[in-house]
């Protein structure tokens, strides 16, 4: 080693050690023989000690200072401690290079699972939908066969015999159509043809004194008791009729017996037209058809109770709908079949009021009592139907909607 290289107490030697003291007492302050021009070489001896002369600023006699040596355990701390810091910054450099290249397998990872969770779920999503694809095809492939189907068929509608056929036994049921109805036109007009009927042979000869015995006994009015008597009679039956529809009602009791349930508003109803109209008359409606036909089938029951199957209902609505309507509701209400309907049944349901105005007065001339029933929707009433001994028709109620129409 050359001397002016410095040793390495030189190069470790630091500032926290103690500088040495003057040896004589015209040494100069430390602070002036420690000043070095930077760059200058400052020379020390063989022993790493270093002399007064080789740091003296220019032009000043500075007496030499006694050669100085760090302790050995302080240079061996200080070179531990860089050892230490050296080792602590490789360290962490590879600490960070290791956090980098973790970093980078967790996005790595990251983005694997993604990428096969996306595959999975695409190939999930496939297989999912290939049953449907299929189904969707052999549909279509179906409605393609169905169409080459019907387009062949119509083909041979229009050019076979089988076409022509069916346009022959479309036009024939339109002309039986034609004719059911010219028949029942027919029927009708010969039903209200009045033919003479023969006359019965003449009775034989009575005496003058039997004849005249006779004719006083039928020319004789009914006595005022009997009638008021006979009144009453009626009155009571009535009232117990419905006295018993509506506190024992009978769900499955005989045909033209009331099945329903009779409540005091429709009792009201049909009292206030037997006693206080005398079977003709009209009553405020309920608001729905099948109200008014519960009070016209009580009507019907009570009339039936008293006069048998002499009564014979006929039932004026202005439409096929409404007739419909009327039929069943009398059906339920009354317990009674659709072969009660028909002109010489027990019901008979009319559009035309003119053509039941003939019937009640053919069934008046039979001894019959016909009974009409105006829906509440004829907005006139004929005057020819005010004529019989009962007739039932609805006035619409202004405190009700009515949900009559449709």
């Amino acid at each position: 080693m050359h001397a002016d290289e410095p040793t390495p107490e030189q190069s470790n030697f630091t500032p926290d050690a103690a500088p040495p003291e003057p040896a004589a007492a015209d040494a100069v302050p430390a602070d002036c023989n420690t000043a070095a021009a930077p760059g200058d070489a400052i020379p020390n001896g063989t022993d790493g000690s270093v002399s007064a002369s080789a740091i003296a600023p220019d032009g000043l006699a500075v007496a030499p200072l006694e050669s100085t040596e760090l302790p050995a355990d302080t240079v061996s701390e200080a070179i531990a401690s860089d050892a230490d810091l050296a080792n602590l910054t490789a360290r962490k450099q590879a600490l960070l290079q290791e956090i980098g290249e973790l970093q980078a397998l967790k996005t790595g990872a990251i983005a694997a699972q993604a990428d096969d969770f996306q595959n999975t779920l695409t190939r999930i999503t496939d297989e999912s939908l290939k049953p449907l694809e299929r189904r969707r095809q052999s549909l279509l492939a179906a409605v393609e066969q169905l169409e080459r189907r019907r387009d062949r068929v119509r083909e041979e509608m229009r050019t076979t015999f089988a076409g022509v056929s069916q346009d022959l036994a479309i036009r024939v049921q339109g002309f039986k159509d034609y004719l059911v109805g010219s028949l029942q036109d027919l029927a009708i007009a010969a039903e209200q043809l009045e033919l003479a009927s023969p006359e019965p042979p003449p009775p034989p000869p009575e005496p003058r004194s039997n004849r005249n015995t006779a004719r006083e006994a039928t020319n004789a009015p009914p006595s005022p008791e009997l009638v008021a008597q006979r009144f009453e009679e009626q009155a009571r039956r009535i009232r117990s009729i419905l006295d018993q529809y509506r506190q024992f009602p009978d769900y499955y009791g005989p045909p033209w017996q009331l099945r329903r349930t009779f409540e005091p508003i429709h009792a009201e109803r049909v009292r206030q037209w037997l006693f206080e109209q005398a079977g003709r008359g009209t009553i405020r409606s309920l608001g729905s058809r099948l109200q008014n036909i519960l009070i016209a089938s009580a009507c019907i029951s009570v009339l039936r109770a008293l006069y048998g199957d002499r009564v014979r209902t006929l039932v004026l609505a202005n439409s096929p709908e409404r007739l419909g309507e009327w039929r069943r509701g009398l059906q339920d209400c009354l317990g009674i079949s659709r072969s009660d309907f028909g002109p010489e049944r027990g019901i008979v349901l009319f559009e035309d009021p003119e053509a039941l105005v003939l019937k009640a007065e053919r069934l008046r001339e039979n001894k019959q009592l016909p009974l009409v029933a105006i829906d509440e929707t004829e907005g006139s009433v004929n005057l020819s139907l005010l004529q019989f001994s009962f007739w039932l028709a609805y006035a619409p109620d202004p405190k009700r909607t009515s949900s009559y129409e449709y």
